[in-house]
């Protein structure tokens, strides 16, 4: 890790000809004719996104948002050669665990802000003051405001997991709890890996089976996981286009994504349509629209969109060789594993019986509401569900 250690304070200023830019390239958008029907079926319908696009340009208050992100205390450090954002907030309860929440694609930082008031402080949050935690909230390498990347192999989600083992160290935490989903579940996955005997317990929502593999068999299954298994045989046949594409070719979507915000929404939002809560009509049905476009600003305004993209792309390359490696996991070291504990949603495709063969995590939580960004669908929930599985490791 690097000689210099030094945590930096950080505010989110977005330069005003950022803004006027970004409103200057959606007003003179140039769309497509819609062809064919005007549903989902296709990627986003046209009409749709004129008038979210529209919303963007003339009716969302970035500075509000960024008056939110500013209300928590945040940082960079350099890591292993790479700038690492993150917000630090610590509880006013002395006994608080500290807990590191990673984010996936296409989230960031901000999924969590919801989270943030009741973890830190359940005691003015109608909860218990026995279940708090000091919160560290870093931006994946390539993600959000750690950017720009400087070298290739961040997509190694293991050197991802030292790298915030580092962080935690930096920090004064030589002992704590780790959150996440998607690329974040991967990391916390990792951290105890990473972090030999520091990590005390780690939960994951929505793990999912290995998108290139073969179609998860019916039979046999019933109720919520058949559900569950026809999500994903979908999902495998007619939603991966996204992952092939970023997994193979990165730098091609990376120039629309990098130039054009109608892009970047487009890409984004289609995500969050296909991936939360399957009762929700809408995206902001799910998800507050708000919430929703400060996550896309702040892919656009740090060029985020292009970076995650080769991300993505290394972190595909590994995860193929780890699924077609019957050795130690690429050689990544072995530790005793601590309690874990994994949260379903409504639209995730987990089925315990595929992904926990042997019974082996201990808190196994099913929700009949919420997908795939839980912090921002349905932020009591995974609260709750954090503070009865955490009370595990205190």
């Amino acid at each position: 890790m690097d000689d210099n250690t030094d945590i930096r304070p950080f505010r989110v200023d977005i330069p005003q000809t950022e803004l006027d830019d970004l409103r200057d390239r959606l007003t003179r958008a140039r769309w497509p004719r819609q062809i064919g029907g005007a549903g989902w079926e296709r990627g986003v319908p046209v009409d749709y996104l004129r008038e979210l696009a529209a919303y963007w340009a003339d009716g969302f208050d970035w500075r509000a948002q960024e008056k939110a992100l500013n209300g928590h205390p945040q940082f960079v450090t350099t890591i292993d050669g790479q700038d690492v954002h993150f917000l630090h907030v610590r509880s006013p309860e002395p006994g608080a665990l500290p807990l590191i929440l990673s984010h996936g694609w296409p989230g960031s930082f901000a999924d969590f802000l919801d989270v943030i008031g009741p973890l830190t402080d359940p005691r003015a949050h109608g909860g218990d003051p026995a279940d708090a935690f000091h919160v560290v909230i870093p931006s994946l390498p390539g993600f959000g405001f750690s950017t720009p990347v400087h070298e290739p192999g961040w997509g190694d989600l293991f050197r991802v997991a030292a790298a915030f083992g580092e962080l935690m160290s930096r920090l004064g935490y030589e002992r704590f709890a780790a959150q996440g989903g998607d690329l974040g579940g991967g990391v916390t996955a990792l951290l105890p890996m990473a972090a030999p005997g520091r990590v005390v317990a780690t939960h994951v929502n929505g793990p999912a089976p290995y998108p290139f593999g073969p179609p998860v068999e019916l039979d046999g299954l019933s109720g919520a996981d058949r559900a569950r298994a026809g999500r994903f045989n979908t999902f495998r046949q007619d939603g991966l286009g996204y992952l092939h594409l970023q997994s193979t070719r990165p730098r091609t979507p990376a120039y629309g994504l990098n130039d054009s915000p109608i892009g970047q929404l487009a890409w984004i939002v289609e995500k969050f349509k296909e991936w939360t809560d399957p009762a929700a009509e809408l995206p902001e049905d799910a998800v507050d629209r708000d919430r929703l476009l400060t996550g896309v600003s702040l892919y656009w305004f740090t060029g985020s969109g292009a970076s995650s993209a080769d991300i993505l792309y290394d972190g595909m390359r590994a995860y193929r060789e780890m699924a077609g490696s019957d050795g130690d996991q690429a050689g990544w070291p072995s530790a005793p594993a601590p309690p874990q504990g994994v949260a379903v949603f409504a639209a995730d495709m987990t089925i315990r019986a595929l992904a926990d063969p042997a019974n082996t995590v201990g808190h196994w939580s099913e929700f009949d509401r919420g997908g795939h960004f839980p912090a921002m669908e349905t932020p009591g929930l995974l609260v709750g569900d954090l503070r009865a599985f955490f009370r595990v490791a205190r």
